[in-house]
């Protein structure tokens, strides 16, 4: 059968060292018969302000327009957790005038039910700067997974379908079960309904939270259920979508993670693609590349989980383009 997209345009392609334990960025040479116009290119800047944040925005080129603009966050599990802080984000929500959506969880905690999730919203202050979409509150729906690898479709909260263009605005950092987190797991895990998150952990076994812990697959196998959603979530967009990563708070755990482990490095930026894999890439590469010595923590969590192993057919590279801060 045919794999598409993700699978076949190979989700980072970078090689990893089963005997150090260390992962290392490919640096791609451009084959003559590529076209320039074919690489993606992610945009990046170092400093992490609103002024930044819509700088990258408008360096790609592609507007968020449409009557209703989808903006998907994760809304951190608790107050401990690392996600977004509206005041970075809150200028740009307005200019795009976005609605955050997210789903609810998969396991217990403060957002498995949507009342608890809303809750959570308003404590982490999403609520006071746009409405929160628990786009599975009424229900969920599917979309289909073009030559998936384990999933013939993905589940989803019923509500994104009411969306126009969707803005994946993700905080990059470590993630306990995938390795790490971007725009890749935000439009898989991210946009899947209670039911999908559990249908992409257990690699199509079953949609009932209740029995997720008791059907967990091969760790490939879940990597690539990841990808499968990911098909399905892009097949659907199209063009109307587009993709940052703001690369800060670099703990080895997710935001789903009501108490992180404390980030060991530095912060990196923001980067910005109309390409999710690129962009994951360009994170996982930046990382990797870093002179920082608490990026250790970080690539071991990577290679543990073996986070780079999407990949299939083809190599995607990328072009780095760095904005400057001075830049008007």
């Amino acid at each position: 059968m045919k794999k598409t997209f993700f699978l076949l345009s190979a989700m980072l392609c970078m090689a990893v060292s089963s005997c150090t334990g260390s992962a290392k960025a490919e640096n791609d040479n451009v084959a003559a018969t590529d076209s320039v116009d074919s690489i993606p290119t992610v945009y990046f800047i170092k400093d992490i302000t609103p002024e930044s944040l819509i700088k990258v925005y408008n360096a790609l080129g592609r507007k968020a327009e449409g009557n209703n603009v989808a903006v998907k966050i994760s809304t951190g599990e608790s107050n401990k957790s690392n996600h977004l802080d509206t005041a970075l984000i809150k200028d740009f929500i307005h200019l795009i005038n976005g609605n955050f959506i997210e789903c609810n969880t998969a396991y217990p905690g403060n957002r498995m039910t949507t009342a608890d999730h809303l809750k959570a919203a308003q404590e982490h202050g999403f609520t006071s700067i746009a409405n929160v979409d628990i786009m599975d509150a009424d229900g969920d729906t599917t979309l289909t997974v073009e030559g998936g690898y384990h999933l013939p479709y993905d589940i989803v909260g019923k509500n994104f379908l009411n969306y126009d263009f969707m803005v994946v605005l993700s905080h990059f950092k470590g993630h306990q079960m995938g390795g790490f987190g971007g725009a890749l797991k935000n439009i898989s895990i991210g946009i899947g309904s209670t039911a999908g998150k559990t249908w992409i952990h257990t690699a199509g076994k079953t949609k009932n939270a209740d029995e997720l812990w008791n059907n967990l697959p091969e760790q490939d196998h879940f990597l690539e259920s990841m990808a499968d959603a990911c098909q399905a979530i892009t097949s659907h967009m199209g063009d109307k979508v587009l993709y940052i990563n703001v690369a800060n708070k670099l703990s080895v755990d997710c935001d789903c993670n009501g108490n992180p482990e404390t980030p060991k490095m530095a912060d990196l930026g923001i980067f910005a693609s109309i390409d999710p894999v690129a962009l994951d890439r360009a994170c996982v590469d930046a990382v990797i590349n870093s002179d920082d010595p608490g990026k250790d923590a970080l690539i071991e969590r990577i290679n543990s989980r073996h986070g780079t192993h999407i990949r299939c057919r083809r190599k995607t590279r990328h072009r780095l383009s760095e904005i400057s801060s001075c830049d008007h």
